[in-house]
């Protein structure tokens, strides 16, 4: 696992020494990404450089050092990541007379590219990554993400040059990035606790999409390309739905346990110390289960706990680690040691990011660091097999409102919408408010992009802003699926899965050098998981029912069977109590105006509201909370060369 950082420069004004310099600023933001070995490679006729911090885990001899050329010369590499069937793709390789120097999964990678090709090597590949790829022959640099996207790129056009990197911290670092505020991200984030691919908080700057391929013409600096797909969430959810696995159950239950077992094994490979962070829920359980029957020493497993009731997953935890005979390791959080991490957050993260698991997550990821250098995660289980309890809400909802005809639902609307000033103040106001939006949908992803809104109208929150599309609202985007579920489990794979679950992920354990791995994203799990017919992932209104069933194989089902728990924190009462000074100096009238992003009003409304006990505004509040202590400071990044 590494940090990237590069651009290409069109001025043709620079040498080698200055190109050197400006990459090495860049990628010096991100030394916590890689704090094992640094490199960087320029060529001034081209003006492009590359940098790069690595984080050894596979062949820590200098032989995996980066920026890496290929064997003949013709590639250069900047890679971070980890391609698991590396080994498997080496012997391949060597039947087609490829000799190598070391044993880094990179070099293998470069060999398979100028074997293959660029798209056919990819396609290979089974792991996760973000890499630069710069062709000397043809003169063009490659830009390529995972397909579920697990770790992260930004890229941003600034005029005369073409700057990258892991982090937006080190576009930043670029003498000519403009950081300047895109308030349409903002209200993005305001709905979604994130901002979707491909915006982020900067104007001109983006995420580049999972299972893309972007490349750049330097002889043609104007011309900015879009894009390529190689592998897509669409296709395999549309293919797999109609050529279902056609097994019994039981062999649906070998079946999935095979190629579990198989992402689970690869994904342990390193010559590093390994773990894995463990909840005690269905998810993390079955990739410790696996973990311990391949291995013949205890599985290294880490959970916290919070000591206020309705927080705490560590009992569950300690009972599955006993039981599989796992090293377990816990930490019990106070509460001053949760909000000691929340300063940290806009320096972690980049941009705002409002996903309060994201205290516990970094929490876990600090204690996982004491232990190990590799962490595995059961992030992806719930997308892919049914697992969260909206599914089930939103059928429901969905199943009684398409019963009503659609004009009579926009006339109850309206109906809903049609209050006193007094009454619209109200908590029953705001429920019919949400109400009304969710019975005009007139699609399952439009109900469900309701539901999961946190602001409803977050362009009233955010002074001259518009919410741009998204892909859940550009419809030639959406899955052509025949159900509910599987449409809306689809969303979640392409938005929420990447924007907010891996993205938190990857901020936590990589801000303190760690590597989180997650086998359920392995995509020949991923693309069996949509073979598999609906009645065998939802049964009696429970979801993940095979991934359970697999489970059982390895560890009583008592164990695991509980409601489901969010990993979250006790915002809410802490907003009343330590972090109130924080919050009302955030929040205040006067800085919200001087700041001049968000209206006042409807935001002191709902903190007024939160103090007095009446009411739980957090949720809203976190959001903002989290925009404005990104603002407070954006400007200082810390740059180690």
């Amino acid at each position: 696992m590494c940090g990237i950082a590069g651009f290409v420069d069109f001025t043709g004004q620079n040498g080698n020494e200055q190109l050197w310099a400006m990459v090495r600023r860049m990628s010096g933001t991100i030394c916590h990404r890689g704090p094992d070995d640094e490199g960087a490679w320029a060529d001034e006729n081209a003006g492009i450089a590359l940098g790069h911090k690595r984080l050894a885990i596979v062949d820590l001899s200098p032989e995996g050092h980066q920026p890496m050329l290929s064997a003949h010369g013709r590639y250069v590499m900047v890679f971070n990541g980890e391609v698991y069937n590396f080994l498997e793709l080496r012997r391949e390789l060597e039947g087609f007379n490829h000799s190598f120097r070391g044993y880094s999964d990179t070099e293998v990678m470069l060999a398979a590219i100028e074997q293959w090709g660029l798209r056919q090597a990819v396609k290979r590949f089974i792991g996760m990554f973000a890499f630069a790829l710069w062709d000397r022959q043809e003169q063009l640099l490659y830009l390529v993400r995972d397909r579920l996207g697990i770790k992260p790129l930004y890229y941003s056009w600034l005029g005369k040059a073409f700057v990258f990197g892991s982090e937006l911290k080190a576009l930043k670092a670029h003498p000519e990035f403009r950081a300047e505020v895109n308030r349409d991200a903002v209200a993005l984030m305001l709905r979604h606790n994130y901002i979707p691919a491909p915006y982020s908080i900067y104007k001109s700057t983006y995420k580049l999409l999972p299972g893309t391929i972007l490349s750049i013409d330097i002889a043609n600096p104007g011309n900015t390309s879009t894009p390529v797909p190689y592998w897509s969430v669409k296709q395999v959810a549309e293919r797999g739905t109609a050529d279902p696995f056609s097994g019994s159950e039981d062999e649906a239950i070998s079946h999935l346990d095979a190629i579990l077992r198989d992402a689970v094994r690869l994904h342990m490979v390193s010559d590093v110390p390994l773990g894995a962070f463990l909840s005690g829920g269905v998810d993390s359980s079955a990739i410790v289960a696996l973990m311990q029957a391949q291995s013949v020493r205890p599985v290294k497993t880490f959970s916290i706990g919070f000591y206020e009731q309705g927080y705490n997953e560590a009992g569950y935890a300690r009972a599955v680690a006993d039981y599989l005979g796992a090293e377990h390791n816990e930490l019990y959080v106070t509460p001053e040691q949760a909000m000691a991490v929340i300063p940290e957050m806009p320096d972690l993260y980049d941009e705002p990011f409002s996903d309060c698991s994201q205290i516990p997550t970094f929490l876990v990821s600090e204690l996982a660091r004491r232990h190990v250098t590799v962490s595995l995660s059961g992030d992806g289980g719930d997308e892919l097999f049914g697992g969260y309890n909206r599914y089930f809400r939103g059928w429901n909802i969905w199943r009684n409102m398409v019963r009503i005809p659609a004009g009579l639902r926009w006339v109850l609307a309206g109906a809903m919408t049609t209050f006193s000033p007094l009454a619209r103040e109200s908590l029953f106001f705001e429920r019919l408010q949400k109400l009304a939006g969710i019975i005009v949908a007139d699609s399952p992803e439009a109900m469900y992009h309701c539901l999961l809104s946190q602001w409803r109208n977050p362009a009233e929150v955010v002074i001259n802003s518009t919410e741009p599309p998204t892909l859940f609202t550009e419809r030639d985007s959406w899955a052509d699926l025949p159900d509910f579920t599987r449409r809306v489990m689809y969303l979640d794979t392409v938005t929420y899965l990447p924007d907010d679950i891996l993205t938190k992920v990857d901020r936590a354990s990589m801000g303190l050098s760690l590597e989180a791995r997650v086998p359920f994203l392995d995509h020949r799990v991923v693309e069996f998981a949509w073979r598999v017919p609906l009645a065998m992932k939802v049964k009696n209104g429970q979801g993940k029912w095979l991934l359970r069933r697999v489970l059982e194989q390895y560890v009583p089902g008592d164990l695991t069977e509980r409601p489901k728990m969010g990993f979250e924190a006790p915002i809410g009462n802490w907003l009343r109590g330590a972090l109130r000074n924080w919050a009302e100096d955030l929040l205040s009238e006067a800085r919200l105006k001087q700041e001049g992003y968000l209206r006042p009003e409807p935001i002191r409304r709902l903190w007024k509201e939160h103090l007095s006990g009446k009411r739980d505004r957090w949720y809203y509040l976190w959001d903002v909370l989290m925009f404005q202590s990104w603002l407070d400071k954006k400007h200082k990044v810390k740059i180690i060369n």
